[in-house]
């Protein structure tokens, strides 16, 4: 009986160990799982911007101004903002850049000298015709086939991981890309070029 006792007196500390051994690889599993996870999300959406430069040579916030505008038609900077849930300055910054291109032109109401318009040149257009998909545009299309309590868990669950990077703080725009929004796209070169440059960097 006292032989019994001892060796599960033994056994117990093995025990122990062994299932915290256990938890440890569970729990590093699953933080693999996560990083992986979240990897996928930014590789894919850098991926599509690439994508986007490349067949378009544009970024993918000016596609989705691009894509108000011709949506909306006759259209303010105000209202622009508003719908793509930018800031005016950075909508300004990106119609600049647009213009320049000749993909948009302003031009002032002629019943309100105070606001003005912006409209999509026939090149804008013949990009947006062919242009692919937004990456966004294929997450929400997907998140409406969620049931309501599917996409509140999800919600609580993105908003918990950007709260655990310390992200939360973070300003951002409900655009899924990479880098400023606002930023220079390679909008002078052609898809050629765009080869080319790739070919010419891996030669490197």
């Amino acid at each position: 009986m006292s032989k019994m006792i001892m060796n599960d007196l033994s056994a117990a500390p093995y025990s122990s160990s062994t299932q915290q051994e256990t938890n440890t690889t569970q729990l590093e599993h699953r933080i693999e799982e996560v990083l992986v996870a979240l990897r996928r999300v930014i590789r894919a959406t850098d991926l599509h911007s690439k994508h986007l430069a490349k067949t378009t040579g544009l970024t993918a916030p000016q596609i989705l101004i691009l894509q108000t505008i011709r949506n909306l038609g006759q259209v303010t900077i105000g209202e622009i903002a508003h719908d793509v849930s930018l800031s005016q300055a950075t909508v300004t910054t990106i119609l600049d850049r647009l213009e320049k291109r000749e993909l948009i032109y302003r031009k002032r109401s002629l019943t309100d000298r105070r606001k003005v318009h912006a409209y999509l040149t026939e090149d804008a257009e013949e990009i947006l015709q062919g242009a692919p998909i937004p990456l966004q545009d294929q997450l929400a299309r997907q998140f409406g086939h969620l049931k309501e309590w599917e996409q509140t868990m999800l919600i609580s669950s993105l908003q918990r991981v950007a709260q655990m990077m310390d992200a939360h703080d973070i300003d951002a725009a409900p655009v899924l890309d990479v880098g400023k929004l606002d930023r220079q796209s390679h909008d002078h070169h052609s898809p050629w070029q765009y080869d080319d440059i790739h070919r010419h960097s891996t030669k490197k």
